[in-house]
């Protein structure tokens, strides 16, 4: 008997995280409507691949939810980790079927779940040479990938789909980035998801009208406004965005990436107050942005000495242009960075592992964790200095207890030690270190761009190795904790 509740609760348990994904699958599904309608437009071959993909993915959503589509409970933390991992993965592959099923280009289904994986995770890394000459349904998809990767799928049907709303704060703490997850918005989470939604399409809206006024087609400035405001850096040409040419488009994509690495809750409270206070008050902002200056002042200088730009001008927006898409792991191109004089690649590197702000779209570690590791840092000085004496890690005002600092070392920890472990399986699997140690940075902090035989793209990888980057980005994504969780053994324990 007491066999036969334990399998009844844990059967119960199954059936909720099982409806929910169903949900979600359905709703994927009908995102790939979008690409087939711009195939149906172009008339460009990829229609049927779309439609069959809809199909198959919405029947298994429905025969998912469909058996338990009765079930009803609250959701608790471990239930949104565990919808968070499964989702992400599932979608990456289902996300594979259109690249696949098209017949350009022709990649196989390990080639397919890269780029797929690496599109939904705003990651930019690409195994696919001739993007010039792709149906503009695939170049769409792609963009698409980003975009609804960016703020976040889940994020997005909590806003939209009531049936989620219980316990949708557990799938948003599960999936949104930053050490601090239980900010909110507004009293209802719905009302939070729909927010930072809503300021998202609204910057993507702004971003594509500037593209297209400076040139670019409709076509292109959609779709590339997706990758900028996603952190993705997808491009639908090899070129990237030097393509075009123009250091309009250029400083365009800088601004539109800088704003994408800041706090979209930040966003959102200026445009609600009419008023950049909050902005000018936000301490991990002003960091993020000395870092960029900096940064972008020092490689600047080095370019104009070296003479790789003849032109002060050009050397300050390549440099300007490079720290921020690597900074807020965009992406995007504008020169081959990796033919840089002196240090310049590796400490574009590693302002990728910083990353941008928590609450934006960009990966790597975030600014909020360096400031509140150095104060933590600072606080152990002087705690030898004075030791019964009483410090605090205060920020703004607000005090952050010893659990959101324990929480954040424990990160760095799995971080480094997650980068390290990856690093040396790939080189055991016989890539080279500058190759290894870039793929990874590349697909942990989901930037895109690597040094090495992957400096052009990420093709010439081996299967495994492609498998391993996968996880990689998925875990960079989910910022380690949410993926690592699943696989304890304590997770499980009812």
């Amino acid at each position: 008997m007491l066999q036969r509740e334990r399998f009844l609760v844990v059967n119960h348990y199954w059936a909720v995280v099982q409806r929910i994904v169903g949900v979600l699958l359905v709703f994927f599904s009908l995102t790939m409507l979008i690409p087939a309608s711009i195939a149906l437009l172009y008339r460009d071959g990829g229609l049927r691949a779309f439609t069959e993909s809809f199909a198959i993915v919405f029947a298994v959503g429905v025969l998912l939810w469909f058996p338990v589509r009765y079930v009803q409970r609250d959701l608790k933390i471990r239930d949104g980790f565990l919808v968070v991992s499964l989702f992400w993965t599932v979608i990456g592959l289902f996300g594979a079927l259109p690249l696949v099923l098209v017949s350009r280009p022709q990649l196989t289904f390990t080639n397919a779940a890269f780029e797929a994986v690496s599109g939904l995770t705003t990651t930019g890394a690409t195994v696919i040479v001739g993007l010039d000459t792709l149906p503009h349904a695939i170049l769409f998809w792609r963009e698409w990938l980003h975009w609804i990767g960016g703020m976040g799928i889940i994020v997005l049907a909590v806003a939209i789909l009531p049936m989620l709303g219980a316990g949708g704060m557990q799938l948003v703490r599960a999936e949104t980035p930053g050490p601090i997850k239980d900010d909110k918005l507004a009293p209802r989470i719905k009302k939070t998801a729909a927010a930072l939604w809503w300021t998202y399409t609204a910057i993507t809206a702004a971003c594509a009208a500037t593209y297209w006024l400076l040139g670019m087609s409709v076509f292109d400035a959609m779709t590339h406004a997706f990758g900028t405001l996603a952190t993705g850096g997808f491009s639908n040409y090899d070129a990237s965005l030097a393509h075009f040419n123009s250091n309009a488009i250029l400083i365009a994509a800088t601004v539109f990436m800088f704003l994408s690495g800041a706090s979209f809750s930040l966003h959102y409270l200026c445009w609600r107050a009419g008023s950049p206070v909050p902005y000018l008050r936000n301490v991990e902002l002003r960091v993020y942005t000395v870092i960029i200056l900096v940064a972008s002042a020092l490689i600047a200088a080095m370019l104009y000495v070296h003479g790789t730009y003849d032109s002060l001008k050009d050397a300050i927006i390549q440099s300007t242009f490079q720290v921020v898409s690597l900074m807020t792991d965009t992406g995007f191109g504008s020169a081959n960075f990796s033919q840089w004089p002196s240090f310049i690649p590796i400490l574009l590197m590693l302002l990728a592992c910083l990353g941008g702000c928590a609450g934006s779209t960009s990966g790597g570690i975030k600014i909020i964790r360096l400031v509140l590791l150095i104060k933590q840092t600072y606080r152990e000085l002087m705690g030898i200095i004075h030791p019964n004496a009483a410090f605090a890690v205060k920020l703004e005002n607000r005090v952050f207890s010893d659990s959101v600092i324990r929480g954040i070392w424990a990160f760095f920890f799995l971080y480094v030690a997650g980068y390290a472990v990856m690093v040396l399986m790939l080189m055991a699997l016989g890539l080279d270190g500058l190759t290894a140690f870039s793929a990874v940075a590349a697909c942990i902090n989901n930037m895109g761009p690597a040094l090495g035989a992957a400096a052009a793209n990420f093709a010439p990888l081996s299967v495994p190795e492609k498998w391993l980057l996968i996880i990689a980005m998925i875990g960079g994504r989910l910022e380690i904790f949410t993926l690592l969780v699943i696989f304890t053994p304590e997770f499980w324990r009812r």
